[in-house]
């Protein structure tokens, strides 16, 4: 077979490498071409450097290319995959550190929350711009693939706005199987049947079989506090867990910032949390870990590039559903699996334009979701809040009504629960006067949110948060690498 698959925002080297990776375990896609489109051209110049490695390594006939212009890098293409991060570190910094100083503490800050809702902001208008170069230039009917947070707006823009046949697609899910299946002592995890469903990062277990055994609440409590690792690092989702009476696919760490009820006062976070990785709850923890990783990156991308001149494994092929769509899609070989799509009925408790995240099934036709599926009644009030705001998050980008956008993070859970209508007007005004430089939409809107700034006597507090740790160094990561190689 051959077609084009262009990725945007591939300079995030390392998924990238994963991706690609993974499409080359499918024989049929031997011959294909990938395009590889970012801003940086630095960041262009490695992840081509290390995909050319692998294809000389296998000797396969697939075509590489890079390029700054993703008009041109997207043009013919079949399939476009998003993984692009708008504003980069620099941003997403101040998407933690402007609500630290009304009392907001977030682990993750991608996906709601003050952080998540102005990343959309940033987002979004990125994500039409796409919408509008796949309509013009890439093939007729082609496919985007989001895999960029804030998973659920990106997407409901594109399909609302940018009028482009769209999947969103995360990991969640798979990961909270992994953790199942280990501590019902599975062999592996497909002895696990099971149906997630609800939104992006707020999707739950609510069928749960392994080896054809229904296994309820009670089994999966006890299991979980039996364990000795995960009973410490997942507290606050075993507690939902128990009053919910079923298990969220996502980590303790971006749970806790989706509800109103476990990061609200600062001496309560530590009760809940878990301080051995950055994913259980640290403050601004993915912030850390991602400059970390990029950090690492530059400095031993000598080594990445090395480690690319070996033979693909198929045996290896990771669970990200890119690989596994196009397949099924290309070869009509079945896939199942958990996609964000517009919800048109497929949970009948839902609003019918959600993005929801749902089981389903592709093959040649395309992705064929399950429908009527009913939420347990806790985990649709649940996932309805996190909803509207995201209704009014998307429709703010789109229109840039920053009258709007502050309803939207008035109305987010855990906003709601530590800041009040005054601090929420004037970190708003904050955020869209820091990013400015991303936000286009909000042009017009700038000028008098300076003004509002300069008047305003609203108290703040320089606070780095409940459980906030230093970036690392180089020479700290390394010797810590090291020492877990020694442990092993």
């Amino acid at each position: 077979m051959s077609f084009k698959i262009a990725i945007i925002g591939a300079g995030s080297v390392g998924f990238t490498k994963k991706l690609f990776t993974d499409l080359l375990c499918v024989p049929e896609f031997r011959d294909i071409e990938v395009a590889l489109t970012d801003i940086s051209q630095h960041n262009l110049d490695m992840i081509k450097a290390i995909l050319e490695k692998i294809v000389e390594a296998n000797g396969f006939p697939v075509k590489v290319t890079a390029d700054t212009n993703r008009r041109r890098a997207l043009e013919g293409a079949k399939y476009i995959i998003s993984c692009v991060r708008v504003g980069g570190l620099e941003a997403y910094a101040d998407d933690i550190r402007i609500p630290l100083k009304y009392g907001i503490d977030q682990c993750v800050g991608d996906t709601i929350c003050a952080g998540g809702i102005l990343y959309g902001q940033r987002n979004i208008p990125v994500i039409l711009d796409f919408c509008k170069d796949i309509r013009e230039v890439a093939a007729p009917g082609a496919k985007f693939l989001n895999y960029a947070n804030p998973m659920a707006m990106n997407t409901w823009a594109a399909i609302e706005y940018g009028k482009v046949d769209t999947v969103g697609l995360c990991h969640g899910v798979q990961h909270g199987a992994e953790q199942i299946a280990e501590i019902l002592g599975a062999k592996s995890v497909s002895e696990l049947d099971y149906i997630c469903s609800g939104i992006n990062h707020q999707t739950w277990f609510i069928d749960l079989r392994l080896n054809g055994r229904k296994i309820g609440k009670d089994e999966l409590v006890a299991a979980f506090e039996a364990h000795p690792v995960f009973s410490q690092q997942e507290k606050l989702r075993i507690d939902v867990l128990k009053r919910f009476g079923v298990y969220s696919t996502e980590s303790n760490g971006h749970l806790s910032e989706y509800l109103p009820w476990y990061r609200k006062r600062p001496e309560e976070i530590a009760r809940w949390i878990d301080m051995s990785d950055w994913i259980h709850g640290e403050t601004g923890g993915y912030l850390r870990h991602s400059t970390e990783t990029r950090n690492w990156f530059e400095t031993e991308f000598p080594q990445f590039l090395a480690s690319a001149a070996k033979p693909i494994d198929p045996a290896k092929r990771s669970n990200e559903h890119a690989s596994h769509i196009l397949e099924a899609l290309e070869t009509g070989r079945v896939y199942r699996g958990h996609f964000n799509v517009k919800n048109n009925g497929v949970i009948s408790n839902l609003p019918a334009d959600a993005i929801i995240e749902s089981p389903g099934f592709v093959d040649r036709f395309g992705i064929n979701m399950v429908s009527g599926i009913t939420l347990p009644e806790a985990c649709a009030a649940t996932c309805m809040a996190s909803i509207n705001v995201q209704r009014m998050s998307v429709h703010a980008a789109v229109s840039g009504d920053i009258d709007l956008l502050k309803l939207a993070v008035l109305h987010d859970p855990l906003v709601g629960a530590v800041a009040t209508p005054e601090e929420v007007w004037q970190m708003v005004d904050e955020m869209v006067v820091a990013q400015a430089r991303w936000l286009p939409q909000y042009a017009d809107a700038v000028p008098a949110a300076k003004e509002r700034l300069a008047k305003s006597s609203v108290k703040t507090r320089d606070w780095t948060g409940a459980a906030r740790r230093n970036v690392r160094s180089i020479e700290e990561l390394r010797a810590e690498k090291s020492a877990l190689k020694k442990a092993v």
